[in-house]
């Protein structure tokens, strides 16, 4: 078997300021921006190499991203995925993804990205930026926008109820794969959120389960997991059940904090519905 050398920071730097090289020497770039852990400050031995490459607009339709990306290291794989973006493995099983957007239009649109993504060092991030548009864009994403506690929650609790009563009805149809992809994908999302909001620890908000063991107690820890268990009729079923009985407690523990309303009627007929 093959050994990998990914020690960090010495693997990911090295990377990173060969993108910085490549991309200052072709002259059809305009900018390049880090995003992703290197830029939370939190990168490690398995962490990828993610960025934004502005391609100057006349040269947008005919930049070539795949051998632009071969130039930093060796690629074992790379293609597009569902949204566009070139995904690739170096040599050393490092990730990478990579977007390849003009210039005129991508720059002027990061102003909405605030509340969506967290840049604390925004030179640390912009690697490259032959015009200064893209520093002066960056830099409203060094303030973290802090999700407004009230609102948030009851927007949450919401999304509880909605997303839980789809995948009851989906494992009531028989459909226990998609049941137990919703719990993941449409229910655990929205819970953790509402967790890390009672608990203060919205730190990793955009990404809520990242560092969760880290971040939050173990007994809250041991509830997510319990929300958890094989895609198989039963334990998806207790695995339901579990969920929605620990959003109601966040949901009941959100609205006495922040003094809004549950629709208790609902929640129960869920609850029966579930069983």
């Amino acid at each position: 078997m093959r050994t990998y050398d990914r020690s960090l920071p010495t693997a990911l730097e090295q990377r990173i300021e060969r993108l910085r090289e490549a991309a200052g020497a072709d002259p059809r770039l305009e900018g390049v921006l880090l995003y992703g852990s290197w830029t939370l400050g939190e990168a490690d031995a398995h962490s990828d190499l993610d960025a934004y490459v502005f391609v100057a607009d006349e040269h947008a339709d005919d930049f070539d991203g795949r051998e632009f990306v071969s130039r930093l290291a060796p690629v074992r794989l790379a293609h597009t995925n569902l949204f566009g973006i070139l995904a690739v493995v170096f040599d050393d099983l490092m990730r990478g993804e990579f977007h390849f957007d003009p210039a005129g239009r991508a720059i002027g649109e990061i102003a909405s990205w605030r509340g969506m993504v967290h840049l604390p060092d925004p030179g640390a991030a912009v690697l490259l930026d032959r015009t200064g548009r893209l520093t002066e864009a960056v830099r409203p994403l060094a303030e973290f926008v802090a999700p407004v506690p009230a609102l948030t929650a009851e927007q949450l609790t919401g999304e509880l109820a909605n997303w839980t009563l789809m995948a009851a009805h989906v494992l009531a149809r028989g459909e226990t794969t998609r049941a137990h992809n919703a719990l993941a994908a449409m229910v655990a999302p929205p819970q953790l959120k509402l967790l890390r909001l009672l608990r203060g620890s919205t730190a990793h908000w955009l990404t809520p389960s990242r560092a969760l063991e880290a971040d939050l107690p173990a007994a809250d820890v041991a509830r997510y997991t319990a929300t958890t268990g094989a895609a198989e009729p039963e334990p998806v079923r207790e695995a339901l059940r579990e969920s929605w009985a620990w959003s109601r407690e966040l949901s009941r523990e959100a609205a006495g904090r922040w003094g809004f309303e549950i629709p208790e009627d609902l929640h129960e007929d869920l609850a029966e519905l579930i069983g």
